[in-house]
């Protein structure tokens, strides 16, 4: 008998997937999964921020095991049909597809939504199976039971209801139903469920124990499914003219593997190529400002560590424990960030904590703009003035601001070193991300990462630009603005830093990129005095 609940939908959504222009082959996880069957770690929970591809993997599962139709036509062209298991699961399952986040149009006690997802399966099971529709039974469980036969379970959005905070009474009880229905039982051959977020352990153990979790932090087996490879993204841009690599991985790149490979947000990568735009296409989901959301819960701890990961330094931090559903408010710097994670918001990889690209950053640039922030705030909101003012070639303007930035209250700006006078530029120039890629020089002591998450650009020294390397340049994203060339010098002049963008030619790389009009800062910072310098000049 074929018995495939709920997952027509499931064959439809795949169809519409393979058929897109800009699809990415993910089907070799099948095999991965499909060796789990009917064994000790048949129980899969796999949870991932939104949009990180977790509906198109579901749905393919649903369209290749389900028996109730042929699906071979589709997987026949994809990676799986290499797998030499192909054909010994393809279309062979009774499957049960249960998305989580259905809720009853009449009633909005817990009970309704409880009740409504066990009507959904009793219905589906009674008429699938003629014979038990006159029977009463107590539970969901002696109904499947009753079958004498196997299920796959694919559950999408498990965590709804703690997501989006409903119920929180009945947390443990729904906890307690998906224990009844799935462990221990003959008629579970695999359970594939998804979510944002893991599993709340109760206690010293959890009503779900019997899951083997793969999250953001930790997932060794999964991890490169969910989200697009470097090579999948080069592959991706191939197939179309308007945007390059360099683009892309500039505003999308920035999650890694536990082995250090990148990893780029699918959605936002597919949007960017289908609308020839890179931009930002973060969804936010129900919180008006998801960054802020989290960071409000005790910016005075976390402030710092804000501004250093806006100046692209990684924050050196343990995360041991992970947020999970049903946790509630984070309530400490560890849990504030562990919750970010989950929720895609930072990268953690190698107990470095980044703002993985250019689209985060805009949302991190937005939350600095919040008058919870405090002063940082105001040099958020006032951070376009230093671009106007470097396009005026006003140095006295732009002096005076990074002055302000670095007399401010701010303790990781009170060096007199070069991190720190970075850093005061970084925040000076904060608005300048929206008009241009900047590549900077990376001489931040103690970090074991040669890499830049926001531009993979090598940062064990200055960039190598002409005769010599540089500390900033800007790159304009828009033909009608100058390129920038800043330099920074500490007890000289700026005129000093001026002559040596010219005599190594550090215009060069703008130049090749058919930068005409220039615009060399230089900037002198007197350690003695505390006085900031800047002349600006406009090169040939």
């Amino acid at each position: 008998m074929a018995v495939c609940l709920n997952t027509e939908s499931a064959l439809i959504l795949y169809k519409e997937l393979l058929n897109s222009e800009f699809f990415v082959d993910k089907s070799d996880i099948i095999a991965k999964i499909s060796k789990r069957i009917r064994t000790n770690t048949k129980y899969i929970c796999v949870t991932k921020p939104r949009r990180f591809g977790k509906t198109s993997v579901l749905n393919m599962l649903g369209a290749y095991y389900c028996r109730a139709y042929d699906s071979k036509a589709l997987f026949d062209g994809l990676k799986i049909n290499k797998s030499n298991t192909y054909m010994a699961h393809l279309n062979q399952y009774n499957i049960i597809n249960l998305c989580l986040n259905d809720l009853p149009d009449a009633g909005t006690a817990y009970e309704d939504y409880i009740n409504l997802i066990k009507e959904s399966i009793i219905d589906d099971i009674k008429e699938a199976y003629p014979e038990l529709k006159d029977r009463k039974f107590r539970k969901v469980s002696e109904l499947l039971t009753a079958t004498q036969d196997e299920f796959i379970f694919i559950i999408d959005e498990w965590d709804y209801i703690f997501s989006h905070e409903l119920y929180p009474e009945h947390h443990s009880d729904f906890l307690e139903f998906l224990r009844n229905l799935l462990k221990d039982k003959p008629y579970v051959a695999l359970v594939y469920m998804t979510g944002v977020l893991p599993i709340k352990k109760y206690s010293t153990g959890s009503a779900l124990n019997m899951f083997k979790e793969y999250t953001m932090l930790k997932d060794p087996s999964f991890e490169k499914y969910f989200g697009f490879t470097e090579e999948e993204v080069e592959m991706l841009c191939e197939r179309q003219t308007a945007l390059s690599m360099e683009e892309i991985r500039d505003w999308y790149n920035g999650y890694q593997t536990k082995d250090g490979a990148r990893l780029y947000n699918p959605r936002s990568v597919v949007c960017a190529l289908e609308d020839e735009a890179c931009q930002s296409y973060w969804t936010r989901t129900g919180r008006m400002d998801e960054v802020l959301f989290f960071l409000k819960y005790n910016i005075g701890e976390v402030r710092d560590d804000v501004v250093k990961m806006v100046n692209d330094t990684p924050v050196r931090i343990d995360i041991d424990e992970e947020y999970s559903a049903g946790q509630g408010q984070p309530q400490n710097r560890e849990s504030i960030y562990a919750a970010m994670i989950i929720y895609g918001l930072l990268s953690y990889h190698d107990g470095e904590l980044r703002i993985p690209n250019k689209e985060l950053m805009l949302e991190f640039q937005k939350a600095l703009k919040d008058d919870d922030f405090g002063y940082v705030a105001e040099l958020v909101r006032n951070s376009s003035d230093v671009l106007d003012a470097t396009w005026a070639k006003n140095g006295d303007v732009v002096a005076s601001y990074l002055h302000n930035i670095h007399n401010s209250e701010l303790p990781v700006l009170k060096y007199n070193d070069e991190y720190s006078l970075s850093c005061v530029v970084t925040l000076a120039y904060l608005f300048a991300r929206n008009k241009y890629r900047m590549e900077r020089e990376e001489s931040m002591k103690g970090s074991s990462k040669d890499v830049s998450p926001m531009d993979e650009t090598p940062r064990t020294s200055k960039f190598h630009a002409g005769k010599g390397f540089v500390d900033f340049i800007f790159y304009p994203r828009r033909i009608n603005l100058p390129g920038i060339i800043l330099e920074l010098k500490a007890d000289k002049t700026p005129e000093d830093a001026i002559a040596q963008i010219k005599d190594k030619d550090y215009c060069e790389k703008l130049r090749k990129e058919n930068v005409t009009r220039i615009l060399a800062v230089g900037i002198n910072y007197d350690t003695k005095e505390k006085e900031h310098q800047c002349v600006i000049e406009e090169l040939g």
